[in-house]
């Protein structure tokens, strides 16, 4: 739990505090307050069943959804656009919550591209499943009162089709589809806190976030999209160079002095960037996150 990127997280998130079943119920001599009750609660804590999760930049999701969203995955590692990003209310303002995300498959399928008929189709079963891993925001832990102050963004999470990536990125198949999840966890200041993982813990899933992972774009009406609302896209519309996405590149004056570099003697980029997050590196998840239910829990605001 000490690995890097992972902020030592065993303080607040002991691998033991998630074997209970979400089915055991709350356990004996629970601490007045701290389990939510209530028609629909859940039995889950009244510091997370409250929590309201409203995805961001949902028109363009949805209009990326119409025409079928790709995702494109590389063995370095590429941020998404649109880029995962939620409102939330609902939270504790004084409680500590950690926020991360994992991704699931939608079927056990394969899929290919058909240019004749701009459709996906059906290509086989599914490879087998990559390793699952989760992202950590990197501002975890932190209050309810920061978390609902400002949009939550994952800008910092990065897809991968690397089996062997040690950067931990989260590793995805090509051609396969996938349902982002997102994940607000109370960090339980109880010595027990692992007999209440279970309660102690809020999903979403938003449909229109599904996508498609590839290596290359297949729909052009996809790249056309992209190019058109993406803000770091501009070389592609008015010719201009495209801007620095972890390649070598001749940086202006201002550019190269604010890295820390002259621009008489610009040297390379290190990657990853010192100090920049790369997410979780590769491990169970730390509670018992649930199955994917379309029907079930967790679409957009609960």
């Amino acid at each position: 739990m000490a690995e890097a990127g992972c902020r030592n997280l065993s303080t607040y998130c002991p691998s033991a505090a998630f074997l209970a079943a979400p089915s055991e119920g709350p356990p004996a001599g629970t601490v007045s307050g701290w389990v939510c009750e209530g028609a629909g609660a859940g039995g889950k804590n009244r510091r997370v069943c409250h929590a309201v999760a409203r995805l961001e930049m949902g028109n363009l999701w949805e209009e990326f959804n119409r025409l079928g969203t790709e995702m494109i995955v590389t063995k370095a590692g590429r941020r998404m656009f649109p880029t995962f990003q939620v409102k939330l209310s609902g939270l504790d303002p004084l409680a500590d919550y950690v926020l991360l995300m994992d991704f699931v498959p939608l079927d056990d399928k394969r899929y290919r591209y058909a240019f004749h008929s701009s459709s996906w189709l059906v290509a086989g079963r599914a490879d087998p499943a990559a390793p699952g891993r989760v992202h950590f925001h990197p501002d975890s832990p932190a209050k309810g009162a920061q978390w609902m102050r400002q949009i939550v963004s994952f800008d910092k999470l990065k897809l991968t089709n690397n089996l062997l990536d040690d950067n931990g990125h989260i590793i995805l198949n090509s051609m396969h589809r996938y349902q982002p999840r997102f994940h607000v966890v109370l960090v339980d200041p109880r010595r027990d806190s692992e007999r209440f993982a279970h309660q102690n813990f809020k999903s979403f899933s938003f449909p229109e976030t599904q996508f498609m992972a590839v290596t290359a774009y297949q729909n052009h009406r996809i790249t056309q999209l992209k190019i058109a609302s993406n803000p770091f896209a501009k070389g592609f519309r008015d010719g201009e160079p495209e801007p620095w996405c972890g390649a070598t590149l001749s940086l202006p004056q201002a550019t190269t002095q604010d890295k820390g570099f002259s621009a008489s003697h610009f040297q390379p980029l290190p990657y990853p960037p010192p100090g920049v997050y790369m997410g979780a590196k590769p491990r169970a998840s730390p509670y018992p996150l649930p199955a994917l239910q379309p029907d079930g829990f967790g679409y957009g605001q609960q």
